[in-house]
Formats: structure tokens, C-alpha cells, sequence
């Protein structure tokens, strides 16, 4: 009979507190009263870690692929419980404290997080955590975490956490390195599971090497991860603000100079005013390529908008808007030119002619990148599965 919990530990030579925690995890069982097995998911080990795993009760596997996210991944496939406890084998956290977490799961959580935080009602003893992470980063990233994708969890990067192996399977988790913590409680938001928390005690590590967390460098790749799991948030709403305000702003200078108090703004100020609307609109486009690429890459499940937009935005209709604004941004420049040659190629008023040169440049840009991603789009698009053979007809 498979055991109901598996308690995962990821090792990299972990030879002074493996065995401290394989006993904590043992005597955690003992109190749960479930059966379960303790996994080492070992990353490459020369201490001898392994084998302190094996002589202690403890199943190894064996992960060549270097990474945070390898270790663990490939230690919840090779998992036989029906539950996955995952924690660091420094002993930070607590295996014997694993109650709670059994309950929530057996009682349908999907997702169980260790909280450290006190805003969930976490502790940390002295010592236990960096000035930097427990004041700055952790605090920070939860709160980008909270509002990105509305996770209920206050310590969005506690290491100490439980889910079901089916959870597991249907998060498809991908990355490889220290992003698969944010990957996985990201993409349970994302899919509407069920995500609660436990408060503990976060403890001073027992290892007298350095951890192999990198705060600056770690921290940044969350953070650029978590971006990446949200164009809405960093291009699509900035994006639609800044052409809103940018195509505001360009038409009303476009129809004639603003003076305020001494200050004039006139075809400099249109100038800029247009390529802010450029960068706007090309910051919407890339908002759209980044949730097709992370969908694709099965980053983010599918949403029905994204459907309904390859639905109605087809290939003939954006090629048929592009060549709309490039036809009518030509319209503009050649007006200015029919101008100059009725002047003879000489002098033109700047307030007229230019501002036409201008607009009319603004709009075929604007045109030209509604082609091209059109192209894309339609492109992305494309149905990739294989076509059914149609059986022939018998005589």
C-alpha cells in the first residue's frame, strides 16, 4: 500500500543537518499518524549526503539536472504519497510539526504554505533571517504577490509547504532554479485552487557553510518571474494609460500650441507626444505576445478572452485596420507636400506643415505595427494540431 505522505527534501550537500531533519520528519509521521515515506532529492551531493540519507531510513533519488526547481520537481514525480510535504534540509524548518499540513490537505486544501511571517501569524527566531529579506524582500514580494494574483498567502516565498500529488500534476510546473516556489503558488492562484496557510517557526539554519541563496540576485529573479506572469500589470495597463494620455495630449497640440502662463508647448512637445503614443501602443502589443508566449510555454492556463480574441481579431481585419491608419497617415503627408508644391518648394508655415508631417508620420507608424502584428498574431494563432484524415467513401 502506497504511503499517504511524502516529506521532500532537496539536498545539496547537506551532510551536518540531513540527518537532524530526516528524525525531525520522522517523529512528524509518528505524530500525524500517517504512513509516509521521507524522500532526499540529492542535486549532486560530495559530502556524502546520500548515503547519511539511506543508512538513516530515508529513500534517495538522484537529480543531475543542477537547480532548486530540477531537485524538487523531480523528487514530487518520483514521490509515492498521495501528499508532498517539500522543506529545506538545513534545519530551518520543522518536520516534526507536520500536522497541520496533513490535516488542511486531507480536509481539501490543494495548497498548504508555511507562513514565517507575523502577518500571518509566523515567527522568527533571532538570527533566523536576514535583516534584508524579513524587513524588505519577503515583505515586498508578498505584497506584489497579494495583488498580482490575488494569493491569500502572506509569506509568498516560505519553503516550508504541502500539496496534493495530483496538484502537483495539474500545475505542470516548469522552471528550474530558485523561480519554481513563485512558479508554483503562482500558477495555483492563477488556476483557482485551493490555497491556505499554517503559521510556524522559522529557525536558525544548523549549516556553518554559507546558503546557497543569492538575496540581490534571487530576489530579482522572482521579481522579473512574477512580471513575467503578469503583462497585464506591467505592460498592458501602463501601456493603454500612456496612449490614452499620449493620443489626448497629441491631438489637442496637434490642433494648435498650449500656453501655459509664460511656458508654450507647440511641435517639439507634438513630437514627443507621438512617440509616447508609439511606445504605448507597442507596449500593449508586447503585453499581448507575452500572455500568448507564457500560455504557449504552459506558464499560464488559458482564458476564455484570449480565445475570443484570436476569434474575432483575424488576420484580414488588422491588415485591413493597418492599411487604414498607413492609408490616412500618407493622406497627411502628402496634403503637407501637395502644400510645398504649391509654394513653389519654397518656405511652408511650421504650424500648418509640419504638424500634418508629423501626424501623418505618427499614423503610418502606428499602421505599419498593426500589419506586422497582425502577421504575428494570426501566426500564433494557428491550430497546431493535426488535421483528421477523412476515410474514404467505400465503392
Amino acid at each position: 500500500m502506497p504511503p499517504e505522505v511524502t516529506i521532500l527534501m532537496p539536498c545539496l550537500n547537506e551532510a551536518e543537518t540531513l540527518v537532524a531533519c530526516i528524525q525531525a520528519a520522522q517523529r512528524g509521521l509518528a505524530d500525524a499518524g500517517v504512513e509516509g515515506e521521507i524522500l532526499i532529492a540529492d542535486n549532486g551531493s560530495t559530502d556524502g549526503s546520500p548515503d547519511l540519507a539511506r543508512a538513516h531510513g530515508a529513500r534517495v533519488v538522484h537529480v543531475p539536472a543542477k537547480g532548486y526547481g530540477n531537485a524538487l520537481r523531480a523528487g514530487m514525480e518520483a514521490a509515492a504519497g498521495r501528499y508532498l510535504i517539500m522543506g529545506d534540509a538545513d534545519q530551518s524548518y520543522d518536520f516534526s510539526r507536520i500536522r497541520p499540513f496533513v490535516e488542511r490537505l486531507r480536509a481539501g486544501a490543494d495548497l498548504v504554505m508555511g507562513c514565517r511571517m507575523p502577518a500571518g501569524g509566523g515567527t522568527i527566531d533571532p538570527g533566523a533571517m536576514p535583516w534584508k529579506h524579513r524587513w524588505i524582500g519577503n515583505p515586498a514580494l508578498t505584497t506584489i504577490g497579494r495583488i498580482l494574483f490575488r494569493c491569500p498567502a502572506h509569506d509568498f516565498h516560505c519553503g516550508l509547504r504541502a500539496l496534493s500529488k495530483d496538484a502537483f500534476q495539474r500545475l505542470d510546473l516548469r522552471t528550474t532554479g530558485m523561480e519554481f516556489a513563485s512558479e508554483m503558488v503562482i500558477k495555483a492562484s492563477l488556476r483557482g485552487l485551493r490555497i491556505e496557510e499554517v503559521p510556524i517557526t522559522l529557525h536558525r539554519d544548523g549549516r556553518s557553510r554559507p546558503p546557497h541563496l543569492r538575496s540581490w540576485r534571487d530576489g530579482w529573479r522572482h521579481l522579473r518571474f512574477m512580471l513575467l506572469f503578469s503583462p497585464r500589470w506591467l505592460l498592458l495597463y501602463p501601456g493603454l494609460a500612456l496612449s490614452l494620455l499620449s493620443a489626448a495630449l497629441f491631438t489637442r497640440l496637434f490642433l494648435a500650441p498650449v500656453e501655459i502662463g509664460d511656458v508654450t508647448f507647440d511641435l517639439n512637445s507634438l513630437e514627443l507626444a507621438g512617440l509616447a503614443l508609439l511606445f504605448g501602443y507597442q507596449m500593449i502589443l508586447l503585453a499581448v505576445f507575452v500572455r500568448i508566449f507564457a500560455h504557449t510555454r504552459g506558464l499560464l492556463p488559458s482564458q476564455s478572452g484570449l480565445q475570443r480574441a484570436f476569434t474575432f481579431f483575424t488576420l484580414e481585419r488588422g491588415l485591413l485596420a493597418g492599411a487604414l491608419l498607413s492609408l490616412l497617415g500618407l493622406g497627411w503627408i502628402a496634403f503637407a507636400l501637395f502644400g510645398w508644391v504649391r509654394a513653389g518648394f519654397g518656405d511652408l508655415d511650421p504650424q500648418v506643415a509640419t504638424r500634418w508631417v508629423i501626424a501623418g508620420r505618427t499614423l503610418l507608424s502606428l499602421g505599419g505595427q498593426t500589419v506586422l502584428f497582425s502577421l504575428i498574431f494570426s501566426y500564433l494563432g494557428l491550430d497546431d494540431k493535426p488535421a483528421t484524415a477523412t476515410p474514404p467513401h467505400k465503392a
